[in-house]
């Protein structure tokens, strides 16, 4: 890689092949009780070594601990949070430093809405780190001001509103299996209107232009994974070409996203309430995106809520 002086370079990856392979580095960050133990927990089940709490001060010196460990920490993962006293709240330019020294970090961020978040910490009777004197929603928006760069430049941002424990850790575990790591992942998720957009979407698609399976009375009780009800919504005018069409449209922007370092894709498909045409659209994208060899898996956001 090489630096802005001259053919000078500092990349300790690029010493003519010599050396220890790239350890593959992720920063995991967020707001505070966004599930951030989670997520490294599941880091570590897919093969990542884990440093938790650590002081952003020692970012550059664990990314260089970890190049030299070689295959014995091949994948490491470095967890931040402001509880740390060595917090600078400059953690851009921390992370934008690795990326100078020949180090690049693929960056997890860790979020939920605030009223979610209030209740996460009133149930377990704990104040936030940032909340001092004042109260909950202060230190709730102290947090995010501290750490808006840092969503900006995340390479992944999960919302885990509306996730249990079970289910962030298989979103993160399916994200960062070693299955071809170059490769674009895609998520399709589905969700329901009328409980907000995910704010991880890179795409949405409004689905609300077919039938509602809900008005009809054998089929409201069932959900889209169901034969009933996937059959009904597929068989709608239009449904077959809207699944296709974005289908070609994710699978012909998919290799621009790879050359330009994307890593993760969120294709969020919409209804009024996440259970039936959401469902049915986002398991039939991701199964048509397997065949156009994308890698991609359904999730459902708000499946179970009704």
């Amino acid at each position: 890689m090489r630096s802005g002086r001259g053919n000078v370079t500092d990349d300790p990856t690029s010493a003519g092949g010599d050396g220890p392979a790239p350890a593959e580095l992720v920063v995991v960050t967020g707001v505070s009780g966004g599930g951030r133990s989670t997520v490294a927990r599941a880091l570590e089940n897919v093969g990542f070594y884990v440093v938790d709490n650590l002081p952003q001060a020692l970012l550059l010196d664990m990314a260089e601990l970890a190049h030299r460990a070689g295959q014995a920490v091949r994948r490491t993962a470095m967890v931040l949070d402001v509880r740390s006293h060595a917090f600078s709240g400059d953690l851009v330019g921390g992370i934008r430093a690795l990326a100078q020294r020949g180090f690049p970090a693929k960056v997890i961020f860790v979020d939920a809405d605030d009223e979610v978040l209030i209740r996460r910490f009133e149930s377990v009777r704990r104040s936030h780190p940032l909340q001092g004197q004042g109260r909950l929603p202060d230190g709730i928006a102290a947090e995010r001001k501290l750490l808006a760069g840092a969503r900006e430049i995340a390479d992944v941002i999960i919302d885990t509103s509306h996730l249990n424990v079970n289910q962030l850790r298989a979103r993160v575990e399916e994200l960062f299996s070693e299955e071809d790591t170059r490769r674009l992942r895609v998520t399709v998720l589905s969700f329901g209107f009328k409980y907000g957009l995910p704010p991880d979407a890179d795409f949405v698609l409004d689905a609300r232009f077919l039938p509602n399976p809900h008005w009809v009375p054998e089929l409201r009780d069932l959900t889209g994974r169901e034969d009933e009800v996937s059959g009904y919504v597929l068989g709608q005018r239009g449904a077959g070409t809207f699944v296709e069409t974005f289908a070609w449209m994710i699978n012909a922007t998919a290799p621009g996203f790879e050359r330009e370092g994307k890593r993760y894709l969120t294709v969020a498909v919409g209804c009024t309430g996440g259970k039936h045409r959401s469902v049915a659209i986002a398991e039939e994208l991701a199964g048509r995106l397997r065949q156009l060899r994308v890698h991609a898996h359904p999730h459902h956001r708000d499946l179970g809520r009704e």
